[in-house]
């Protein structure tokens, strides 16, 4: 009896010391399908570590942005885990706010991480978020529709051939729109298009003194051209239409064109999710003649907040999901074309994946020629970043400028209006912030 009593005893302690050592991580996170995939997965990790509890924060991406930054700012620790990109890593681990990645396991093999997004996740050659897909921006379009339009899309096609394409393509009696394109207000919705297009028309945020350019010209003929192609042949509400949105209405054959993140070429392109899966083409995204295509680079990644109490668990996480093994989970699972694209040079070596996905050189050439650096523009910029400005105050302007785009693109004033509302605000954050003496 007392030896039954003391079995008891010891296995009841036993079950305690398990539940007292027993970690649970909250990881926030985007609600774009590679990571709603991902969480559906993630039996595969914790069969591996039994130990590590799973908490998901899924959020549309404006509003977990706003959470992150708050979160991580304020040293709250309300997420061991934070689904950031290229823009927020070097900026937050030069404040000391990141836990720098020094040990994902022997097998990670971080040197088979494309350079170009190794390197925007990186600060003083220290990874501080490892990439759970990298991305740039390409142009994505129904390959039945151009045939019918009776035109041919080049590889790198100009802007003037896209509006020529839209205008015929555009056919709203049945439901189908020349062009599909971001309208939603934000730095990282419709600003990270739209800088990319003014990019491309020869436009910078600043000149090399951080004047504010947007009463320029190239802003202008920019802007211009986005919100009468949107009128003439976007689809109507398209002020309010995001990444999910705009998806979601090329999936279901509305769109005859759609210029956005090349990681979308995963699902335009599955069977199970589009309706025009066999006929979708792919072409570098559009230039205006100046040697400059509007593409991006971004890195949708996983990063440790300093005020996490998990951390090395919280590394175990980010170590299995952004791995060569994830991958091929998803492939044995869904299949090659499905797996994260643009983070492993392996991948494109891959004879498997190169045959399944017939967007992955396309991909990885809109990758490499996407540049960061202060040459990435037709003229010279003081700033890092393709569709955005690496600078702390960058989020509050591009979420406000944001707006003023996209009240023009509804129609609730005119594109100067927006302008000089936008070269306004922007002046005044940086004079307050000191960058214009």
């Amino acid at each position: 009896m007392r030896l039954t009593k003391a079995l008891y005893a010891g296995a009841f302690a036993l079950a305690l010391l398990s539940t007292a050592s027993a970690q649970s991580l909250t990881i926030a996170t985007v609600n774009n399908g590679d990571m709603i995939r991902m969480q559906k997965l993630t039996s595969d990790f914790t069969k591996a570590n039994p130990g590590i509890k799973l908490n998901w924060v899924t959020l549309e991406e404006n509003v977990l942005r706003q959470k992150v930054t708050t979160d991580i700012a304020t040293k709250a620790g309300q997420y061991d885990i934070i689904t950031i990109g290229t823009y927020e890593v070097p900026i937050w681990a030069k404040k000391g706010w990141l836990v720098p990645l020094d040990n994902l396991g022997a097998d990670y093999d971080v040197n088979d991480l494309l350079p170009a997004i190794r390197s925007g996740l990186s600060y003083n050659n220290k990874l501080y978020a490892a990439p759970f897909y990298g991305e740039s921006s390409m142009v994505m379009y129904r390959t039945d529709l151009m045939k019918k339009a009776g035109l041919t899309m080049p590889k790198s096609p100009t802007w003037a051939f896209i509006a020529k394409a839209a205008a015929k393509m555009n056919d709203p009696k049945n439901g189908v729109y020349g062009i599909c394109l971001r309208g939603k207000a934000g730095w990282g919705e419709n600003m990270a298009f739209l800088t990319t297009l003014a990019n491309s028309y020869g436009a910078r945020w600043f000149n090399m003194k951080w004047k504010p350019l947007f009463d320029g010209p190239e802003w202008k003929n920019a802007i211009n051209y986005y919100v009468n192609l949107m009128k003439a042949d976007g689809p109507p509400g398209a002020s309010a239409n995001g990444f999910n949105a705009n998806l979601t209405l090329f999936n279901a054959g509305k769109c005859g064109m759609w210029i956005d993140a090349t990681v979308a070429a995963g699902f335009v392109t599955d069977p199970k999710k589009s309706k025009v899966a066999d006929k979708v083409g792919f072409a570098l995204a559009p230039n205006a003649g100046l040697g400059k295509n509007a593409n991006w680079l971004w890195s949708w990644a996983l990063g440790i907040p300093a005020a996490s109490k998990h951390v090395a668990a919280a590394e175990k996480f980010i170590a299995w999901a952004t791995s060569k093994h994830y991958t091929e989970l998803v492939a044995s699972k869904e299949g090659w074309a499905r797996v994260p694209p643009g983070t492993r040079t392996s991948l494109y070596k891959n004879p498997a994946y190169l045959k399944a996905a017939p967007f992955a050189q396309m991909t990885l050439d809109s990758i490499d020629s996407a540049d960061p650096s202060m040459n990435g523009t037709v003229k010279k910029k003081p700033y890092i970043g393709v569709q955005f400005a690496a600078i702390p105050e960058f989020e509050g302007l591009g979420d406000t400028v944001g707006q003023y785009f996209s009240g023009a693109l509804a129609g609730k004033m005119t594109v100067d209006a927006a302008l000089k509302q936008a070269q306004d605000y922007t002046t005044r954050v940086m004079t307050k912030a000191g960058y214009i003496k």
